[in-house]
């Protein structure tokens, strides 16, 4: 036996085989052969790796993120948020050609058929929550767009992947202003991908809408980080739709709905409830104690499947809020975060579980003092990781193990029964 293998015995044979241990796991095509139809129950697929990927790595115990082998750290000071969708989706960072002619499409692209504002999103109730109205909005796009089925055509596909991209602020601005009863802002060619998304969220009447640099760069890091994050939910989502070879549209809509529920796409705005809901800095310790006696609810914005280390992009976007706060001036709820965190990380209860701030523990104070509304807060998550599900989605359908999604289940029904008339029940 090798030394980093593990040995399979069938006690109803006899039979062995030895399985090699590979980047952390098992294949299970090296043991199917010997146990044909036995199978992992694996709620959650929290051990089970359902794909092979090359485009973010991340190492939870050391507190490591890299897309394409770049660390986050050096993306969030050095790069900007289309330079990282562009690397995400090709594979290697641009040259200046490639990012001109890429910056160039991206920008003529953001604008949305008339049709898909007037005759459908402005369809929705006046008091519709933007998520839900991006989740549908990105849905019908495939309707505008009926040459995107073609997915083996490596051409619609960069077309797809370029509209995407594009329109994913104009609809995420176009919802929150349907929301608030504000009329539609049509993109400004001339704005950067960041500030361009704040003109269309908050113009009213100036002929042309200055964003304040600062917050600008701030939401640019804020994408970049929020870009991909592995198999993620609303990743696998997307994986589980497109392995029907459903179009990106629709396979994305799937993604934005997973983003849509609390625990993935909402978490940050559990953490400002959570900070709302303390009041003050003085009722920190006995809202800590609440918790590790199972009354207080959870830590919103600490722990994290997958880390077991600080958030690398946790202490980017701590950065990121102090150069926001001088610009808005200090979210209130700040000082009751920052006093969170230093009791928690101070509590052997909390560092003996590997529960550390995560990235939703200070993106949402951002958000608020941007003056984003809670509901919004989802959607600004929406519009960077559409980049991350199209890579993905890109790499998969190059892939020619790929099959469709099927997972096995254990079930728990009833056994046969005949079927009782119902004058007999």
């Amino acid at each position: 036996m090798a030394d980093e293998s593990i040995t399979i015995v069938d006690n109803r044979t006899g039979k062995s085989v030895d399985v090699p241990i590979v980047n952390g796991g098992v294949d299970a095509a090296a043991w199917r052969g010997l146990l044909p139809g036995i199978w992992f129950y694996d709620p959650a697929l929290m051990t089970t790796a359902a794909t092979s990927s090359a485009i973010s790595f991340l190492d939870g115990d050391a507190g490591i993120l890299r897309y394409r082998g770049y660390p986050i750290e050096q993306l969030a000071e050095k790069s900007n948020y289309l330079e990282v969708a562009y690397l995400l989706v090709h594979g290697d960072l641009p040259s200046q050609d490639e990012y001109a002619k890429w910056v160039h499409d991206i920008t003529y692209h953001t604008y949305i058929h008339e049709n898909v504002r007037k005759r459908f999103m402005e369809g929705f109730h006046y008091d519709a929550h933007p998520m839900g109205m991006l989740v549908s909005a990105v849905a019908a796009l495939s309707t505008f767009y009926p040459e995107s089925k073609d997915i083996f055509t490596p051409e619609v596909r960069q077309a797809q992947i370029v509209r995407l991209i594009a329109k994913m602020p104009t609809l995420a601005a176009a919802c929150h202003r349907f929301s608030v009863g504000m009329p539609f802002v049509y993109p400004d060619n001339s704005l950067d991908f960041a500030s361009n998304f704040l003109s269309m969220m908050w113009k009213t009447a100036e002929p042309r809408y200055e964003a304040d640099p600062v917050l600008a760069h701030a939401l640019d890091v804020l994408f970049i980080l929020h870009a991909d994050h592995e198999q993620n939910c609303g990743t696998t989502a997307l994986r589980t739709v497109a392995s029907s070879h459903a179009d990106p549209y629709s396979a994305s809509a799937a993604a934005c709905a997973a983003l849509y529920g609390p625990r993935h796409g909402g978490a940050n705005e559990q953490v400002i409830r959570m900070l709302t809901d303390i009041k003050s800095m003085d009722n920190v310790p006995d809202f800590i104690k609440s918790v590790k006696e199972g009354r207080g609810g959870k830590l919103q914005g600490f722990g994290h499947r997958v880390y077991k280390n600080y958030d690398p992009r946790a202490t980017i976007i701590k950065r990121v809020a102090d150069e926001v706060f001088e610009v808005t001036g200090k979210n209130p709820l700040l000082d009751i975060a920052l006093k969170l965190e230093e009791v928690a990380l101070n509590d052997e209860y909390f560092t003996s579980r590997k529960l550390y701030p995560n990235v939703d523990f200070y993106s949402g104070l951002i958000y608020q003092a941007m003056k984003f509304p809670m509901d919004m807060f989802p959607v600004l998550f929406a519009i960077p990781r559409v980049s991350g599900w199209l890579a993905q989605w890109e790499e998969m359908l190059q892939d020619p193990d790929q099959k469709i999604a099927r997972p096995r289940q254990i079930f728990v029904g009833p056994a046969r029964r005949a079927y009782t008339p119902i004058t007999k029940r």
